[in-house]
């Protein structure tokens, strides 16, 4: 069967994240927005594991269920760690197959005197290296994703706390990874261009700090909703069985160009080694981004194809194409009310992005917000890449617009 999996979100009790992350919210969310495999996050934190114990019904297949959405165990890890006198910082998505393999994972992290109760998403003060081999040696069919490997503070090759070489960082544990998360800020195609990634599974999920962010990158499956099944996918970088990814545009994350947020700086990889990557404003170092990263340690150029990869879309949040047709914010009554009545028609957002022939959407949509998800799908958007901390800023129509120039062109590899 065709799914949706995100694997990457947070509960409530994950720092800066909305009261309304419970299972009762992630199950309506997850439906609205086309996901049929959804993260629980944070299963480490005492409260949430609470929760999901009370809530969620084992399938019988590493799997859980609560009113008809599959749930899998998650938790994303923060390791703060010093090495070879160097202080690194690495965030990591943990899947794991049993309740009684979490309480064997939480049992051994806290008798090594780690506090998994004060944030969903814990902050260990041990190598990666280390917590990782603790976690295979409880379960082996846990399985372990590197978050959003180019980002500048909390991951693999981060500029500001990451390594140039993936084995550097997960030294003999290295082997047993075979699947990294892209993030936001970066597409398969941006990956594509370091060699060294090739043996990895490249999989996009929502990191999503609030119900309404779900799936905004996502892995669609052709399998059984089974978690081994699901795991030999992955590990076998099996293309009948992962059929796709569903992206942000790159340029929207956060983190996409360098800049300094504090003096409204943003410049392109080229812009900031003009200026010797300092801000011109305040003369401090400016924060390298993920497309500054990926062009220091790529061995290839861009536009690089490897031969038969795993597709990818790129995609914009409905809620987001509705706001810039309407020309007001997100969080607009207008926008949800639109977004809503689109969404109980045609069942839910993936589909309607991705799937909903345009003459059908014309029938039960307004024209212009029709063009709009055209014109997405077709990658005819513009964007002013997000910086810092900053998301970008993306823009479907620009006023007096004519021709296509200018336009970022975007179809599926």
């Amino acid at each position: 069967m065709e799914f949706a999996a995100d694997f990457h979100i947070h509960s409530k009790y994950s720092r800066a994240t909305s009261k309304d992350l419970d299972i009762e919210h992630l199950t309506l969310w997850a439906k609205k927005k086309g996901i049929g495999l959804l993260g629980t996050g944070d299963f480490t934190h005492h409260l949430w594991l609470e929760e999901l114990k009370a809530k969620l019904e084992p399938t019988g297949k590493g799997l859980f269920v609560h009113k008809g959405m599959h749930f899998i165990l998650t938790v994303e890890i923060s390791n703060i760690y010093s090495k070879r006198g160097k202080t690194y910082r690495n965030h990591t998505v943990i899947l794991a197959p049993s309740f009684k393999t979490v309480d064997k994972i939480i049992a051994a992290l806290s008798a090594r005197g780690m506090n998994l109760n004060s944030d969903g998403r814990p902050i260990l003060g041990m190598d990666i290296k280390n917590t990782c081999k603790i976690i295979l040696d409880i379960d082996e069919n846990c399985f372990i994703i590197p978050a959003h490997i180019w980002t500048p503070w909390f991951s693999v090759f981060g500029s500001k706390s990451g390594f140039d070489k993936f084995e550097d960082c997960f030294e003999e544990v290295s082997e047993k990874i075979t699947c990294v998360e892209t993030g936001l800020s970066s597409d398969p195609a941006m990956n594509w261009r370091l060699s060294a990634l090739d043996r990895f599974t490249l999989v996009s999920n929502s990191d999503a700090h609030s119900p309404a962010k779900i799936g905004r990158e996502c892995n669609v499956f052709n399998c059984e909703l089974d978690y081994n099944e699901i795991i030999e996918t992955l590990n076998k970088k099996d293309k009948k069985r992962l059929l796709y990814t569903v992206e942000f545009y790159p340029e929207e994350g956060k983190y996409h160009y360098d800049g300094h947020r504090d003096c409204k700086v943003s410049f392109s990889p080229e812009e900031s080694k003009k200026h010797d990557n300092q801000c011109p404003q305040c003369g401090k170092p400016l924060t390298l981004g993920v497309m500054h990263r990926v062009d220091e340690l790529a061995d290839r150029p861009v536009g690089y194809k490897p031969k038969d990869p795993i597709p990818f879309i790129n995609r914009i949040p409905l809620n987001e194409i509705i706001a810039d047709v309407k020309e007001v914010g997100t969080a607009s009554q207008a926008v949800m009310k639109e977004y809503e009545s689109v969404i109980n028609h045609f069942g839910n957002e993936l589909a309607v992005l991705s799937k909903i022939s345009e003459e059908d959407l014309r029938k039960s949509v307004s024209p212009k917000i029709v063009e709009a998800i055209i014109k997405v799908r077709e990658g005819k958007v513009h964007i002013a890449p997000g910086y810092d901390g900053e998301y970008g800023k993306i823009k479907i129509f620009k006023e007096g617009e004519n021709s296509a120039q200018g336009e970022r062109q975007l179809t599926l590899f």
